[in-house]
């Protein structure tokens, strides 16, 4: 799966706690879930939720705290998905 692709599932997977639909319209790498996309911290934990779900991986606590923006969330998903 390359960026793209990885960043199409990310946009899905947020789009139902998004509160900013311009931002999720344009989402890169450079978006940061809490401040460009509107998504509460309450949110964040589904969306961590959701991740594991559709890519089939476990994220830990530690890996949770790094997922602020989709390039660090694409970071933890890439690691994770290549130590399976």
């Amino acid at each position: 799966m390359n960026k793209e692709e990885a960043i199409q599932k990310l946009k899905e997977i947020v789009k139902p706690y998004v509160k900013n639909e311009e931002a999720l319209a344009n989402i890169n790498e450079n978006t940061d879930f809490i401040n460009d996309l509107n998504i509460n911290s309450a949110n964040l934990v589904d969306v961590i939720l959701d991740v594991e779900e559709v890519f089939d991986i476990e994220i830990d606590a530690d890996s949770m705290e790094k997922m602020r923006d989709v390039k660090s969330a694409l970071a933890v998903i890439e690691e994770k998905l290549a130590a399976k």
